[in-house]
């Protein structure tokens, strides 16, 4: 019986170690529960990736177009240029004929042995128009037309606002042969750079002298003359 008790004694001394070392192993369990953490920091980085993916998104935003977008202003720089292309050389573009209030007036002055008709072109388009080289004279007469000749004096553009005047002269030779002469019977005037022309009545003398034909004896000057007896 005293062999059996120390037995049983012996039997629950082993079973209370067995049990202790078991608490011991679950203890290293617990205290191995560091890893989980490591885990979390790993989780972590995964964020830090799902921020990255985030910058692929600003980059989609990049690639959007918004900027592309801005890029196509040039186009409507393009329309500017358009805008800059409508005022050549920065003057307004020439006066039409049918803008243009033209009349002739005598301008003779006594004792020259010219006589001179100074014709006028008013801008009535309501706009800046510009006027560059010489219009084109002819006179109508019982003989046929017979066209001007330029002087070859320097014709410099003159823009003219609306309500604004300029003038050029025509000069001739005075009919002093006693003869009947070339008698004019109007004044055909185109302004310069122009198709269409506007037919006046001849204010100056009534004939020219008769020419063996050699040259024109009618000359027209520039914009801004108003011929020799100017």
């Amino acid at each position: 019986m005293r062999v059996r008790k120390l037995t049983l004694a012996a039997m629950a001394l082993a079973a209370g170690l067995s049990l202790t070392a078991c608490q011991n192993d679950d203890g290293g369990t617990d205290q191995g529960a560091a890893p989980p953490a490591a885990s979390t920091a790993s989780s972590s980085n995964g964020g830090s990736e799902s921020a990255g993916t985030g910058s692929s998104g600003a980059d989609g935003a990049d690639g959007s177009g918004g900027s592309d977008g801005a890029g196509k202003t040039p186009n409507g720089t393009g329309g500017t240029g358009g805008t800059d292309g409508a005022a050549e050389d920065g003057k307004p573009a020439k006066c039409r004929t049918d803008e243009l209030e033209i009349t002739a007036t005598d301008a003779t002055v006594g004792g020259d042995t010219e006589g001179t008709v100074a014709v006028d072109l008013r801008n009535g388009g309501g706009r800046d128009c510009t006027l560059a080289g010489y219009a084109g004279v002819d006179l109508k007469t019982n003989a046929g037309t017979l066209s001007a000749k330029r002087t070859g004096e320097q014709a410099t553009p003159v823009v003219l606002k609306d309500g604004e005047n300029v003038t050029f002269g025509i000069t001739y030779p005075m009919n002093d042969s006693g003869g009947s002469g070339v008698r004019i019977t109007g004044l055909v005037v185109t302004p310069p750079n122009e198709t269409k022309s506007v037919t006046l009545d001849w204010p100056g003398a009534a004939t020219l002298p008769v020419t063996d034909g050699s040259g024109t004896p009618v000359r027209v000057g520039p914009m801004g003359s108003a011929g020799q007896g100017d």
